[in-house]
């Protein structure tokens, strides 16, 4: 199957490459990023403990803020789906919850990313048609600043049981709610994303890799010039099915009061997605 090619970002017109593929794929790959990737494994193998442990059980998720840990019997559904994904994962945000000795490392990640993430939407609005970027209410990038919704997901897909659901995968195929996701490539290959014409494209898992996406925040407030994809985590075959896997998504969310589009803040938004992951 062919896969996405990784733009580098020290290259002179990465930032024109990198929208270049978010156009075409919903999807951008980039190698050379300074996301150190010493951080990256650190904090794979720090939670890959945790969640080999029993002290997650201590961190269950706040049914009201949505921050913790949790559990596969509880992993979501993706919409239009009837089956729970085989997952479990925690929720990091800097005023939530998390457990005290792996709290510095995850909390300068999350800094470092979101600082980051500013970057690529200045250069998402850099190379946005005027026709369209006059109707963002303010800059991409200026839309994060002040937001405590932006979310560090830790995910833990462990090894597949033997009597797999009928159906169930890992992640089903989904698109994302937020502005953009900023997404280390995982320790396990498996992210595909679906192309325009229905064909689902391998996601380069090169460890060191960043993936970024678009989600259906800016694809809202863009008026669909750039589109939120399709994209899943397929079972793995063979022995692989013995492998856990780690991944670690950013999900860059705006304030509540930035206003997306005539229909919709980034608040009214976001809370009607989450109703409807909640049916």
């Amino acid at each position: 199957m062919a896969e996405l090619q990784a733009v580098d970002y020290s290259a002179p017109d990465a930032d024109r490459l990198f929208v270049e593929s978010l156009r075409k794929t919903g999807f951008g790959v980039l190698k050379n990023h300074p996301i150190p990737q010493t951080t990256v494994t650190s904090i794979y193998e720090n939670w890959k403990t945790f969640f080999n442990s029993d002290q997650k059980e201590k961190f269950q998720f706040d049914p009201e803020t949505f921050d913790g840990f949790f559990p596969i019997a509880l992993a979501e559904t993706a919409k239009g789906r009837s089956v729970r994904d085989i997952k479990e994962y925690y929720h990091y945000y800097p005023w939530g919850q998390c457990p005290s000795e792996l709290k510095a490392e995850i909390s300068a990640y999350y800094e470092e990313a979101v600082s980051f993430a500013a970057t690529l939407l200045s250069w998402v609005e850099k190379h946005t048609p005027e026709a369209v970027a006059k109707n963002f209410s303010e800059p991409l990038s200026q839309m994060i600043q002040g937001s405590e919704q932006s979310l560090l997901r830790v995910l833990h897909y462990p090894p597949l049981p033997d009597d797999v659901t009928q159906g169930a995968e890992r992640a089903s195929a989904h698109e994302d709610i937020n502005l953009l996701t900023i997404l280390p490539a995982s320790n396990e290959p498996g992210l595909q994303v679906k192309l325009r014409d229905g064909t689902w494209l391998d996601v380069p898992c090169d460890f060191g890799n960043l993936i970024i996406n678009i989600g259906d925040m800016l694809q809202e407030a863009s008026g669909g010039h750039f589109p939120s994809t399709t994209h899943r985590v397929v079972n793995p075959e063979g022995s692989n099915t013995k492998n856990s896997r780690i991944s670690l998504p950013l999900f860059l969310h705006p304030r509540p009061d930035v206003i997306l589009s005539q229909r919709y803040s980034a608040g009214s938004y976001l809370e009607e997605r989450l109703a409807e992951l909640r049916k």
